[in-house]
């Protein structure tokens, strides 16, 4: 009996990853058992002895594992970037987020908004209010929501607005709209990339597995939830 490709990802990636297994599943035969978290969480898992045959999480992370010996040499792939986005419950009023006012104004008006806090775009967007100079004023009313979390924080009403990758946004619907894209002058993308274990069960299901989430023929599917290739 063929034992599952364990892959491990970060839980923004995970709306495309699930969107694609199907397929890789039928074309090949081999079945993914996957599991999600906040990247530095999939990363310290890993570096403790979490067993996994592929892992998708941001590239640096995948080079630490690299040098730790828990990554193949030689295996690192890019694999896309994933733009941040705002969020509201649907049925809200359209907001406008087209230029750096706009976007400030939205923010400085909503009444609350979550946010990964212990996540990458958690990191991201706490940092870019102390650059756009309304950390005093936004600060105060930010929900710190558990990674995966911050589109159902919007959906339950616990918050007036998320902040979060696009694809978390997209996942979410239809109880969850995406207002809007950053503004580009204020757009992060999180970059992820791709390794395999050194430790792998199956080295080349592994590898099919990487040569697949990694080919032309999944691009359309990865555009239409949120992820672009670099």
């Amino acid at each position: 009996m063929t034992e599952d490709i364990r892959l491990f990802g970060a839980i923004a990636v995970r709306p495309a990853i699930l969107a694609l297994i199907p397929q890789f599943e039928t074309l090949t035969g081999f079945s993914v058992a996957a599991k999600w978290a906040v990247n530095p969480t999939v990363k310290t898992e890993i570096e403790a002895g979490e067993p996994f045959d592929l892992v998708i999480i941001n590239p640096h992370m995948v080079e630490d594992l690299v040098a730790s010996g828990k990554v193949k040499t030689g295996s690192h792939a890019a694999f896309g970037r994933i733009g941040m986005g705002v969020a509201a419950k649907a049925g809200s009023k359209p907001l406008d987020i087209g230029s750096v006012a706009a976007f400030a104004h939205v923010l400085k008006s909503a009444g609350s908004i979550a946010y990964a806090s212990d996540g990458t775009s958690g990191g991201y967007f706490s940092g870019l209010l102390d650059r756009m100079g309304i950390a005093d004023e936004v600060k105060p009313k930010l929900v710190a929501a558990p990674g995966g979390q911050t589109p159902l924080a919007v959906a339950r009403g616990d918050a007036e607005l998320g902040v979060v990758p696009v694809t978390s946004i997209l996942a979410a619907a239809p109880e969850v709209i995406l207002v809007g894209r950053f503004p580009a002058e204020f757009q992060s993308y999180i970059d992820f990339a791709i390794g395999i274990s050194a430790h792998a069960r199956n080295t080349e299901a592994a590898t099919q597995l990487s040569a697949y989430l990694t080919s032309a023929a999944v691009d359309d599917t990865l555009a239409a939830k949120g992820v672009e290739r670099i």
